[in-house]
């Protein structure tokens, strides 16, 4: 059986949340300061996992309104019309835009549900203290990571489609409730990669302790 691999916990160093300086940890086990920046050093994130779980709830009970309240709120001599993001996606289809609609339905809808889906089996899994395939978990939460940097996106593509809608004379465009939810969903979301700590997916690999 081979050796355990050497971690940074095993070899009693500890990184700094703040400026990623590694340190080495106190032999007495009480608190470390960063020699760098001054803010407090621990093991481990405290209380990941209680707070990716608040923060996942809140995102998907907002996602559903994000989906299904208008996004886009048109008024114009004809009347007010209602526009979630689904009926974009179709106007787009019926239009011939089926690129752009690919897209919108990719950036607004897919996307967050698989960043929240990937987000929610990372935390269970290390709550459940899995062992299996560690090397996989962590790379889905690297994808996630690289995918929250163009979390924006989502909300970009809204706006450019509600620019790309024609309109006619004196008609005006307003966001609608979803506009809302949809930007809490997408902050939620980051919040929530930046919570957990990847670190807690090899702790059950070894003796170290949290």
């Amino acid at each position: 059986m081979s050796a355990p691999a050497l971690t940074a916990a095993r070899a009693g160093l500890i990184r700094c949340g703040d400026c990623e300086l590694l340190s080495r940890a106190p032999q007495s086990g009480g608190n470390l300061a960063c020699p760098r920046c001054g803010a407090t050093l621990h093991q481990r994130k405290p209380n990941s996992i209680q707070r990716t779980w608040a923060l996942l709830i809140a995102a998907y009970i907002l996602y559903i309104p994000a989906n299904l309240l208008p996004m886009m709120v048109t008024t114009s001599p004809q009347g007010t019309a209602n526009d979630t993001i689904m009926s974009g996606v179709v106007y787009l289809l019926s239009s011939g835009s089926w690129p752009l609609a690919l897209l919108v339905f990719l950036a607004s809808i897919t996307i967050p549900l698989a960043k929240l889906v990937s987000l929610t089996f990372l935390a269970w899994s290390v709550q459940r203290r899995s062992t299996w395939q560690p090397e996989q978990r962590a790379r889905i939460y690297r994808m996630v990571e690289i995918v929250g940097r163009w979390s924006m996106l989502d909300v970009y593509i809204v706006t450019i489609m509600a620019a790309l809608v024609q309109m006619q004379p004196l008609a005006a465009i307003d966001a609608g409730p979803a506009a809302i939810a949809f930007g809490a969903v997408v902050v939620l979301t980051l919040l929530a990669a930046n919570s957990f700590d990847p670190r807690l997916i090899w702790d059950p690999l070894g003796d170290h302790d949290d």
